[in-house]
């Protein structure tokens, strides 16, 4: 017996919006991803008051809370971001006690981030933040996992396709 055709593709082609359609603002990805994430910022800096930490700060403390001690070079790699702008969170954490910064003796332009013990137990203070914001998006913690991983594929995709 032969299987039905499949009308899979004609059907998304006949129900595609026109090019003139996807130009517009609010049929852009981009721009949902781009309003998605400054609202974020918003919720983030409510949630982060407490801790004394920036979203990019925190992101940093996440890293080293997660992995343990690492070289500039790599948490930069892994937060994607360049020395130029990790370099003067850094220093502002290492101001406020939470990291040292410690350059290698084999190699003095490494530089390695270590947790200070202040720096470990806001760990503790930062734990109720990830609820807190899913709270805020309206997404229950597995619709927010869901997301992420559909984004995650997205930056993939995009990171493949430059």
């Amino acid at each position: 017996m032969t299987p039905p055709p499949d009308r899979t593709a004609s059907r998304s082609e006949a129900s595609a919006p026109a090019d003139a359609e996807l130009l517009r603002l609010d049929r852009q990805v981009c721009f949902s991803l781009h309003a998605a994430t400054r609202a974020f910022g918003g919720v983030y800096r409510e949630a982060l008051k407490d801790l004394g930490l920036t979203y990019p700060q925190y992101l940093a403390m996440l890293v080293l809370w997660e992995e343990g001690p690492r070289t500039v070079k790599a948490m930069g790699e892994r937060l994607r971001l360049d020395s130029g702008t990790l370099s003067p969170l850094l220093k502002r954490l290492e101001s406020a006690g939470l990291v040292r910064r410690e350059r290698g003796a084999a190699d003095e332009r490494s530089v390695t981030v270590h947790l200070t013990p202040e720096g470990v137990r806001l760990r503790e203070r930062a734990l109720p933040v990830p609820r807190r914001i899913y709270a805020a998006t309206g997404l229950s913690v597995e619709e927010g996992l869901a997301l992420q991983a559909l984004l995650d594929r997205v930056t993939a995709s995009l990171d493949q396709a430059r």
